[in-house]
């Protein structure tokens, strides 16, 4: 499995395993065989409410002796409620107790957007912080701390533009090592991909496929459909895989991690494999000039009377 390098040397694979909208009851099952196929990276965070489970999986994989804890790769996010310093510390332990291990090796804030301290979802305007009022750099300096005192090894964002990016730079002793966002030929981030590669910012893409759990967008407007796209599935012909395959190996081919979700044992193993298939010029040409198109709009952080807007979110 090709892996990712961190600045003092720790690996990544390359290749994981999301867990966002995994639904509950059958999380434990599919993490527990992802360590049998071979998976070793998971992907999780506090919103999506089954670090529990996947903990669970994790634990009885450790004492089945089929992992120990350093050949794991396990990521999770500091939820939007929790951006206050004094919160931070509590977030992490939460979900290391949950995951059921002593560190995490990389953790990432989710969103560059504060709510209120208990909301998890904001209803309107008036659960939101401005970043006056939780300043990212001062979230970033709590997660420091907790490197520091050896909770967590690697820190990063989550859906940040480049003006973010830059903002924890030029505040921060340790700098951004990873920045995870929406990334398929649809949404390519040609211009973020350039400004972290400049950076030694490493790159997740999280919606890998296009998320085809998002059928219309807010006007009832059917999405595209990524895994039909007819260049797509000319190149899965081509290569005899699917659809799939061949964007989680696009991924994988631009040296950005890549974390498909699933909870079908079938297309577990078939994500899997997908670290196989190499693509060539021809591949990649014709998945470059797809038309572009974006999944995750944001608008729940956009409402009326919002301190934030798109352009504090997405690259554009």
């Amino acid at each position: 499995m090709k892996t990712l390098k961190f600045a003092n040397k720790d690996e990544m694979p390359i290749l994981g395993l999301g867990t966002f909208k995994s639904e509950p009851g059958l999380v434990k099952n599919i993490v527990r065989m992802a360590i049998e196929v071979g998976y070793r990276h998971f992907d999780c965070a506090a919103f999506y409410k089954n670090e529990k489970e996947v903990g669970e999986a994790i634990r009885d994989a450790m004492k089945a002796g089929d992992v120990q804890r350093e050949d794991l790769w396990i990521t999770s996010k500091l939820w939007n409620d929790c951006h206050l310093p004094q919160h931070v510390r509590s977030s992490v332990k939460q979900s290391l107790r949950d995951l059921k291990v002593d560190y995490l090796d990389l953790y990432l804030i989710h969103w560059p957007v504060a709510h209120k301290h208990g909301v998890q979802t904001p209803g309107g305007a008036e659960d939101l912080l401005s970043l006056e009022e939780a300043p990212l750099e001062e979230t970033w300096e709590a997660m420091e701390d907790c490197v520091d005192d050896e909770l967590i090894r690697h820190i990063g964002l989550s859906n940040s533009n480049i003006s973010v990016l830059q903002s924890i730079i030029d505040a921060a002793w340790i700098p951004p090592e990873m920045n995870q966002v929406e990334m398929h030929p649809y949404l390519p981030q040609g211009t973020l991909y350039d400004y972290c590669r400049e950076n030694d910012i490493l790159m997740t893409a999280y919606g890998p496929l296009g998320a085809p759990y998002r059928q219309v967008d807010n006007h009832g407007k059917p999405f595209p459909i990524l895994l039909q796209e007819p260049a797509v599935t000319a190149i899965s012909e081509k290569h005899g895989c699917t659809p799939a395959q061949v964007l989680i190996a696009w991924s994988i081919s631009r040296g950005v991690a890549v974390i498909p979700k699933t909870v079908n044992e079938d297309r577990l193993v078939e994500n899997f494999k997908a670290s196989e298939i190499k693509l060539d010029r021809e591949d990649l040409r014709s998945l470059g000039i797809m038309p572009k198109h974006r999944y995750v709009m944001g608008e729940l952080f956009t409402v009326e009377g919002s301190p934030y807007g798109l352009k504090d979110l997405f690259e554009y």
